[in-house]
């Protein structure tokens, strides 16, 4: 078995920035993200958003490409999102792409916070632009 430690912060955006993550899902969609997270072998550090999009801080295995493990987090949550009761005539989908940062291990648990402090920093204007970008944002 290999060492590793490897840390991401990847942000994912709704199709087209709608505000589609309402109060009612985000705390379960948090849920299913980090859950479905670790069925591919990741250790999730944290799980945070607003209405438009999702951050996630998390260990992922070297076996696991990036871009495949953002694919599945992104597929399978907005199947599970679609298929809640009562969402039926709501369709969830994600943006194409995703933005992607690699971290230091003594830059984790500022990371960390950033993210789960994600409403207070869209609300207070404290948001840093560099680490919220997803491919197609302009820079």
């Amino acid at each position: 078995m290999a060492y590793w430690r490897l840390y991401y912060h990847i942000v994912f955006a709704t199709k087209n920035r709608l505000p589609l993550m309402t109060p009612e899902i985000e705390t379960q969609l948090h849920a299913y993200l980090a859950g479905k997270a670790a069925e591919l072998g990741a250790i999730v550090h944290a799980v945070g958003g607003v209405a438009d999009h999702a951050h996630m801080v998390a260990s992922i295995p070297p076996k696991v490409a990036v871009a495949t493990f953002v694919g599945r987090i992104k597929g399978a949550s907005a199947h599970y999102l679609n298929h809640l009761p009562g969402r039926e005539d709501t369709v969830f989908e994600w943006q194409r792409g995703y933005g992607v940062l690699s971290l230091g291990r003594k830059n984790l648990p500022g990371v960390v916070e950033y993210v789960r402090g994600q409403h207070e920093h869209h609300e207070r204007g404290t948001v840093l632009h560099e680490i919220e970008l997803v491919e197609g944002d302009e820079v």
